[in-house]
């Protein structure tokens, strides 16, 4: 499980990402760069990070599912993955 501090962050930098994506794309078809590196740097879309929507783990996501590789093999083993069947692992 993810620590709350981390999930929370990551809570905050999808508010920010969403507040100033407006204000960003209108900065980049201006050209104007300086006024990008003025916006807080978590309000950038490449700062954020996919969680498996279970457990909060950063790592082994798969995007397909919205979940870990460790969850997916934990629900697929007890079949609650419609068409995934457990082969030999």
């Amino acid at each position: 499980m993810a620590k709350e501090s981390m999930i929370a962050r990551e809570v905050k930098r999808a508010r920010l990402t969403q507040k100033y994506a407006a204000k960003r794309a209108q900065l980049k078809a201006d050209g104007d760069y300086i006024g990008l590196s003025r916006l807080p740097r978590n309000s950038n879309p490449n700062r954020m990070h996919n969680r498996c929507k279970i457990t909060g783990r950063p790592r082994g996501y798969m995007r397909q599912f919205g979940i870990s590789r460790i969850t997916f093999r934990e629900m697929a083993s007890f079949g609650l993955i419609p068409g995934i069947k457990k082969a030999s692992w």
